[in-house]
């Protein structure tokens, strides 16, 4: 609703409402950052754990496929972290942060198929697989869509 077809009497509470929800909204955010914060040294105490319990029981292919599940984890966290300090620098929520995080979770699922105390059956390797596939050409797409906006508004002003 406008400002205009909004009832005078209400503008006083709307602003107030409004100054409220902007305050709980950049405290939501500051709580969201530092959970992303926390879990970033709990996925790399995470890791090593892994790798030191890999070491120990002498598997280490099977431990280090583990381990980069976890790393992947991690990445995810990352890119979260990059959206939310870009977020609370006045910037967007881009797409491709989000694409990213499925795309990492769907690897992160593919790399550790072989791991599995029991093999998944061919057509659920092919499910995962397609679909980081088809994540993958959706977060190309998404970066080229992104990137032409800034291209046109660039070649437009050139002399």
């Amino acid at each position: 609703m406008s400002e205009e077809n909004f009832p005078k009497q209400l503008h006083a509470i709307n602003r107030v409402t409004i100054s409220a929800m902007l305050w709980l909204n950049g405290i939501a955010h500051i709580i969201i950052g530092l959970a992303l914060a926390l879990s970033v040294l709990m996925f790399t105490w995470l890791f090593f754990t892994d790798l030191r319990e890999a070491v120990e029981a002498n598997n280490l292919v099977h431990g280090f496929l583990h381990s980069l599940g976890t790393l992947m984890l991690l990445w995810t966290v990352s890119s979260l972290i990059t959206a939310e300090i870009r977020y609370l620098e006045g910037g967007k929520l881009e797409v491709d942060t989000f694409v990213v995080v499925a795309l990492v979770g769907m690897l992160r699922k593919v790399i550790t198929l072989p791991v599995l105390e029991k093999a998944p059956p061919m057509n659920e390797v092919i499910l995962w697989e397609g679909g980081a596939l088809l994540l993958g050409v959706l977060y190309l797409v998404v970066r080229k869509a992104q990137r032409q906006p800034a291209e046109s508004a660039s070649s437009g002003s050139a002399p």
